[in-house]
Order: structure tokens, then C-alpha cells, then sequence
């Protein structure tokens, strides 16, 4: 069932309107601490930046001193309790690890999510087996991993696609994800199967990124990254980039409209969802050797060789975390 709202975009939300209301007011963050009696201004700092899930009961001491007109107050007072309870999402989330955790949130509250991967298929496409490759590999970069709770956690949160109201998801997908190397042969194509399957339905959209693409002025995301919008316009839309040991999470506007112009880009160089499905489909009835090929070609597309003739390998690929 969909969850409410994400407490981590709440939170900046919250951030934000409190943030506005005490510059309405001309008021420092050390004027504003003085007059509540908190010790710092690091309490009121975070607050502002969505960084600390907030007390109810400050937020309430907040919008008095910022003399908030009721019907104001009443609408800050709800985005501060789904920011501050979540209203079950521990519990719905159960017991995957802390970055997983991150793009749950986002998804189950988001109406519209695009993907961008340069190297793996992603976490809500994976089939449990080739999740577990994908997570063991991501453990030897960190310590203390529950392989097995998140492989838990990754079934759990590709739910969304399932429910009544799944949110519209778009999947960027370098061609060079759909490369078996490293990947048991049963395993790759189990996957691909299920890559083929999901992108059938109406709510999810896969579209290849040719390997000689260009998108505008030649630009190339240099890593991985989530866009998330929600139902609430107000509510801030976010961006997770992907790196090896964590995720940042961006949600200024001037962020957030340099992803969206490369989103842009990146749909006009793509492969219309389509042509993508058949080549999808195509590859595997290839089997697990043959690289894919556009739909009119000849035939498979070689792999680069040395001047001995030797095959050149893929360069290493990083571990997916989320």
C-alpha cells in the first residue's frame, strides 16, 4: 500500500518553511535560540537543513515565535509530524541497511522517478539472485553489511512498482549494463528476462543509451543517479548521486534544474522504449555471448580487438549500492 509522504523530503521541506518564516521576521538563528532557551544554535541549524528528524513539541515553540496565522500553522504543524513519525516507515522498511534505506523513502512517496545507470541494472529491476552478486560485491567496499537483509530489503522495495498507484519510473541504461561480463550465465539471463518483462508494463520505461551516444554537447553523467518528484508540488524534489561508499542527496533548486536539463538530453539521445524492448528481447534469445544490436543491423556487433587479436575486456565495473 503506499506509504505517506517521505519523512526525509518532510524534513526539508519543514527546513525550508521554517527557515522562510524566520527571515520573514528578521530574526538570527541566535535571537531565535535566545528567546526559546536553547543552548546553541545547532539544534535550530539542523532543523533548517532537514538534517535531524525535528520534536514536535519545538516546532510548536517555532511557529509561535514566528506568530504563524492558524490555517498556516495547522499545514506546517502536519509536514512536521509526517517528518517527525514517519507514521510506520520503520516498520514498513524493516531492516535494510541505512543507504538502502534512503532511496526507499524516496521512492515509496515518489509520483515520478528516472534512473541513470552506467553499469548495473537497478535495484528495483533486480532479480534476487543477481541482486546478491551486486550486493556482495558492494561488501567488500564496506564493513558490517547484512547481505541477506538487504537482499531482504531490495524485494521489499521494488513493492512499489506492484501497488495500485506505482509511481511513472524511467530507466536510463548505458548498453553497456546489458554486457554479461562477471555475471554466471543462468543468472544473466534470468535477469534480462525480468529486465524484458518490466519494461512491458505501463508504468515503467527502459531506454538504452547507445554506446557511441551523444547527448547534448557531449555531456555524460560521470556517475549514477535518482531523480524523485512527488505528489505534493511543495514537496522538494531530490536528487541521490551514486558513489563508491555513499549517496549524495541534492535538493536545491539550482541542483535539481542542471539534472533535469541533463534528464532532457539524455531521453532525446536515447533509444525509443520501443526499440529498446526489442533488442531487450532479441538479446535474449541471443543467449548470454552476444552484445546487443540495434533493430535492422546485420548482425552482432564485435567486441573491440587488440592488433593481436585479442579480446579487449570491460574495464572493472564499481559495485551498485542502492
Amino acid at each position: 500500500m503506499p506509504l505517506s509522504a517521505s519523512p526525509v523530503v518532510r524534513r526539508v521541506r519543514l527546513g525550508a518553511e521554517l527557515r522562510r518564516l524566520r527571515h520573514r521576521e528578521s530574526l538570527t538563528l541566535e535571537q531565535v535560540c535566545t528567546r526559546l532557551g536553547w543552548a546553541s544554535t545547532s539544534k535550530l541549524s539542523r532543523i533548517e537543513l532537514g538534517q535531524s528528524r525535528p520534536d514536535l513539541a519545538d516546532v510548536l515553540d517555532l511557529l509561535d515565535v514566528y506568530e504563524v496565522p492558524p490555517d498556516r500553522r495547522t499545514e506546517l504543524i502536519v509536514i512536521a509530524r509526517d517528518a517527525a513519525t514517519g507514521r510506520g516507515w520503520s516498520k514498513t522498511l524493516g531492516e535494510m541497511g541505512e543507504r538502502q534505506r534512503a532511496y526507499a523513502e524516496l521512492e515509496a512517496g515518489a509520483a515520478r522517478i528516472v534512473e541513470y545507470q552506467p553499469a548495473v541494472v537497478p535495484g528495483l529491476l533486480q532479480t534476487p539472485a543477481y541482486a546478491r552478486l551486486r550486493l556482495t560485491a558492494g561488501a567488500l567496499f564496506s564493513d558490517g553489511v547484512d547481505v541477506e537483509g538487504d537482499l531482504r530489503g531490495r524485494a521489499l522495495r521494488q513493492e512499489v512498482l506492484r501497488r495500485p498507484d506505482p509511481p511513472d519510473y524511467t530507466v536510463l541504461l548505458d548498453e553497456r549494463v546489458c554486457d554479461a561480463a562477471g555475471v554466471p550465465a543462468d543468472v544473466w539471463r534470468e535477469q534480462l528476462r525480468q529486465l524484458t518483462v518490466l519494461a512491458e508494463q505501463p508504468h515503467v520505461t527502459v531506454r538504452l543509451l547507445a554506446r557511441d551516444a551523444a547527448p547534448r554537447g557531449g555531456v555524460h553523467p560521470l556517475t549514477a543517479f535518482s531523480y524523485y518528484a512527488f505528489p505534493d508540488p511543495a514537496d522538494p524534489r531530490t536528487v541521490l548521486v551514486e558513489t563508491l561508499t555513499t549517496d549524495l542527496r541534492l535538493v536545491t533548486d539550482a541542483d535539481i534544474a542542471r539534472y533535469e536539463r541533463l534528464i532532457d538530453w539524455l531521453l532525446a539521445a536515447a533509444r525509443p522504449a520501443e526499440q529498446t524492448r526489442e533488442m531487450l528481447a532479441g538479446r535474449l534469445g541471443a543467449g548470454p555471448g552476444l552484445p546487443l544490436r540495434a533493430v535492422g543491423t546485420a548482425g552482432p556487433v564485435p567486441r573491440p580487438r587488440a592488433p593481436d587479436g585479442a579480446e579487449v575486456l570491460d574495464r572493472p565495473r564499481a559495485p551498485h549500492e542502492a
